[in-house]
């Protein structure tokens, strides 16, 4: 019986997917936090405003996006930092995979001889899965993860919808 091959690269060019994230990727840490606006601008209580149609909402979303896309990430991070403290079950599962796997790491190969316990690093890798998955269906990841996409979603187009373009910006793509 052949296995079936799934054409990935086939799925993932009509997404573009690889270039919508390659400038990201080539990106340093400090180069992706250099355009960070400061938050008098991206909290400017003056320039919010109602959208007077579904264009204008398309128009400031746009806009916003490329210009406030640092601050946004940091919206995110804020998000993401505060769903892992409110659901302290899922924050200790992470911090035992990444310490588990760590630890294990460290044994470089070797058995882990504790007195009267001595286990090879397969069965340390199958211990640290058999507790692992049980308390990580437990903290209900995806939950935290739709939250974290609801939240994220509301309040960054949120934000991008109603916060009106400078005025120096809202005529450059007029024709004159």
């Amino acid at each position: 019986m052949s296995r079936i091959q799934i054409p990935l690269d086939v799925l993932t060019s009509r997404l573009n997917l690889s270039d919508r994230f390659a400038g990201v990727r080539s990106q340093s840490l400090s180069n992706r936090f250099a355009n960070l606006k400061p938050i008098s601008e991206f909290l400017d209580f003056k320039r919010l405003s109602k959208p007077a149609n579904f264009g204008e909402v398309q128009s400031r979303v746009n806009y916003n996006l490329g210009h406030f896309s640092s601050n946004y990430f940091v919206v995110f991070l804020m998000l993401s930092i505060y769903s892992l403290l409110t659901n302290l079950v899922l924050l200790f599962d992470i911090i035992l995979v990444v310490g588990g796997m760590w630890g294990i790491g460290k044994l470089e190969g070797r058995d882990l001889d504790v007195g009267f316990i001595k286990a090879t690093s397969s069965q340390l890798y199958t211990a640290l899965l058999i507790v692992a998955v049980p308390l990580g269906l437990w903290a209900s990841p995806i939950t935290t993860i739709l939250w974290l996409i609801g939240a994220s979603g509301v309040s960054i187009l949120g934000h991008a919808s109603f916060m009106d373009k400078p005025i120096d910006e809202a005529f450059s793509g007029e024709a004159v």
